[in-house]
């Protein structure tokens, strides 16, 4: 079964995330249908906007952290591999043809919240929470969107604390978001963003498009997510003393214990048990 239902309302693609039970983590499975979802929409005549969207409780907690493994290659060049592929999928959103709009609800963790930030305008239903808690795990950013879209400051203060839990009003504040609404409006909301976008000149509207992201290129941006990509491949396949204790604690009690001894300061050894 796709992880990535597919519909089209008029002239609106809605792809939604549909691991629910795993809060929508994205995995290798889900990038791929995102992919092949996203290939359907731009191929079809009748739709002139893409609304993403996750089914249950959340958008998405993230980009899933077990990327398996491969033993063809060595783990630097699967590593890279695999953030290039997660990477391809984020920016997607951002270089469609056609506008993208994204409908959070719930938590947008992560990588999943660059991809987020990456369509073109994000809806945030109220009592969403938002985070990039990767340096808590040893992780790198896959998508370094965020400078380019709140500032170097803002960005600074929230990825190197690896903040987990910045609420929808922050997010609107900060500009990562669009829009903050009634939890029942957000998906409506979006709708409607996407619905008036397509009733716009088709050809307008792509151009804008191209014209704003072209602005961002111009000043650089995509050579600098693409060596942001690369230290974030060195972050995650670098292994120290520190980073195999967490995992020793990450893979026995789980992600909440492993970043409660992070936050404790990650001195002590790991409790063998």
């Amino acid at each position: 079964m796709s992880l990535v239902a597919y519909a089209e309302e008029g002239p609106v693609a809605v792809l939604r995330l549909d691991r629910p039970e795993k809060l929508n983590a994205v995995n290798a499975a889900m990038v791929a249908d995102l992919g092949a979802a996203l290939d359907r929409a731009e191929a079809s005549e009748a739709v002139r906007a893409v609304l993403l969207h996750g089914e249950g409780r959340a958008f998405s907690a993230g980009f899933d952290l077990d990327m398996g493994e491969d033993d063809s290659l060595d783990t630097l060049s699967f590593v890279r591999r695999e953030l290039r592929r997660d990477f391809d999928v984020i920016m997607r959103f951002w270089d469609s043809p056609k506008p993208t709009v994204a409908a959070v609800h719930g938590y947008c963790l992560g990588s999943a919240m660059e991809m987020a930030v990456a369509c073109d305008v994000t809806v945030a239903a109220a009592g969403c929470r938002f985070g990039a808690p990767e340096v808590c795990f040893g992780s790198g950013i896959v998508a370094l969107i965020l400078p380019w879209v709140v500032g170097p400051k803002q960005s600074k203060e929230l990825l190197l604390l690896g903040e987990d839990d910045v609420s929808a009003e922050r997010a609107l504040a900060l500009g990562l978001v669009n829009r903050v609404v009634a939890p029942e409006r957000c998906f409506d909301e979006a709708m409607q963003i996407a619905r008036g976008i397509a009733a716009n000149d088709r050809l307008a509207v792509a151009l804008t498009k191209q014209a704003i992201n072209r602005s961002a290129n111009i000043m650089g941006m995509r050579d600098a997510l693409l060596q942001g990509l690369e230290l974030g491949v060195l972050a995650e396949a670098g292994e120290t003393p520190e980073s195999r204790a967490f995992n020793e604690i990450l893979e026995r009690e789980g992600p909440r214990a492993a970043i409660d001894w992070r936050r404790r300061g990650g001195s002590e050894a790991p409790e063998k048990r």
